[in-house]
């Protein structure tokens, strides 16, 4: 899920993977492998990415819908 969400909120404020890795301080590959899904960012990186985005951690995470209403498990 979060791999998916960072490639829609990357392209919904229409950054280029260069500037968005750029802002959170790391290597062009190593977000290229967060929004591919073969790596998860640390704590820290996942709270700068979703300042960046201007989205919630849980929104990344998948724990909140678009809406921002929590989705809750059986």
């Amino acid at each position: 899920m979060l791999a998916e969400r960072l490639k829609l909120c990357r392209i919904q404020r229409s950054v280029t993977q260069s500037k968005t890795a750029r802002h959170l301080g790391i290597e062009l590959r190593t977000y290229q492998r967060y929004e591919s899904g073969e790596r998860d960012p640390s704590a820290s990186i996942l709270a700068k990415m979703a300042d960046f985005f201007g989205v919630s951690t849980d929104y990344l995470l998948g724990r909140e819908t678009e809406t921002g209403e929590q989705r809750y498990s059986s």
